[in-house]
Parts: C-alpha cells; sequence; structure tokens
C-alpha cells in the first residue's frame, strides 16, 4: 500500500467509521484523480490523515491544549483547524483551513507512519451516494483504484450511525467550536470540548 501511495496512486483503506479512498496529501495528481473518480465537487475538501497527534503540529497552528488534541484523536472524529505552510498549496487551495483525521484503526495508523507524510482521505463512494461499511459497496470504483484493503466490515456492517461518518469540528476560532458535520460522536465530542474544555459552541 506505501509503495502505490508512493507512486500516486489511489487506495482504498477501512478506518475506524468508514471505508476511505487515501493518496498522498503531496501528490497534486493523485488529489485530482480522487476528485474525478468520485465525481466530488473540487470545492469540497479533502480531510488530511496523520498517524500521530504529534504530527498536528507541523501541518497545522494549533490553539488548542494538546490534552484536547489527545482526547479526541484517535478516534471518530475530524478537527478543522487552520493549515500550516506544510501542506501542498494544491490541496483544498480555497481554504486557510484543513481537517485533520487520525482514525482509531491500527491498520491505517500503520499505515501513514510507514508512509511518513500526510493522506488525503475521503469516503469511498461516489459523492452524494451512501457511505460504505465494507468494500462490496463502492465495487463499482475498484476498477480506478490500484488497490483495496479489506478490512471486513466496519462495526456490524450496518448499523446506520457509522454510515454518518467522522464528527466534524471547527477549533480554528479561539474558545470556540463549531460543528461543521454531526456525524458519529457528536455528543462525547461535545462534553469533552464544553465540559472539560469551556469551549462554546460558536452559533
Amino acid at each position: 500500500a506505501v509503495a502505490e501511495l508512493r507512486a500516486g496512486a489511489v487506495v482504498a483503506v477501512p478506518t475506524d467509521t468508514l471505508y476511505g479512498l487515501a493518496c498522498s496529501a503531496s501528490c497534486s495528481e493523485a488529489l485530482g484523480a480522487v476528485y474525478r473518480l468520485k465525481g466530488r465537487s473540487e470545492a469540497k475538501p479533502l480531510a488530511v490523515c496523520l498517524g500521530r497527534v504529534a504530527d498536528i503540529y507541523r501541518y497545522c497552528h494549533v490553539r488548542v491544549p494538546e490534552g484536547l488534541l489527545k482526547d479526541l484523536l484517535p478516534g471518530p472524529v475530524t478537527l478543522v483547524l487552520e493549515r500550516s505552510e506544510e501542506l501542498n498549496k494544491d490541496l483544498n487551495p480555497f481554504t486557510p483551513l484543513v481537517g485533520i483525521r487520525i482514525p482509531d484503526h491500527a491498520f491505517i495508523q500503520d499505515l501513514v507512519q510507514v508512509f511518513g507524510g500526510p493522506l488525503a482521505l475521503t469516503s469511498a463512494n461516489l459523492s452524494s451516494q451512501a457511505s460504505s461499511l465494507n468494500v462490496e459497496e463502492f465495487q463499482d470504483l475498484w476498477p480506478q483504484l490500484s488497490l483495496v484493503i479489506d478490512g471486513g466490515p466496519i462495526g456490524d456492517g450496518q448499523s446506520p450511525e457509522y454510515r454518518l461518518g467522522s464528527t466534524v469540528v471547527d477549533l480554528s476560532v479561539p474558545g470556540k467550536f463549531g460543528i461543521i458535520r454531526p456525524g458519529c460522536a457528536l455528543e462525547s465530542t461535545t462534553a469533552i470540548l464544553h465540559q472539560k474544555y469551556g469551549l462554546l459552541p460558536s452559533h
């Protein structure tokens, strides 16, 4: 999988919430391929998948306590932070922010660490179609992928809450949090942000 990613390919991977499509975040051609094969609007950002919380400081300007990051990650949450100059300018060029994912899934954490750089990550499905909890559900995309890693069904393979994907939280404004997508971990995430760290909802 690492060899394919280094060669600029798009691969399908299991995560803690859904099956995803991953490619090197540093490879502009691969980023374009992800948008094409999903039929996704180029105005919709891709998340960045990292292997460890420590890596976030390289790719983002962090204005929340490290404990907060460690309370939420790894886990089914995407944290939206201000991006640093380290990220490829062709990744989401229309926004100064970036969504960071560290899935609670040993395979993808190992994959990112062996790869040695950020991966762009999005759900493995055509845009606007249902998200995938097993590899058969996105078999229309298989011919366009270099590799499909079958980690078996995610969750019980059908629970609707898994299909919601990760909870996406904007932490780019100091002292505030904004829920961009409720996702599958809304209550636990909100409790940590509000009760433990005293952040206020931005809406």
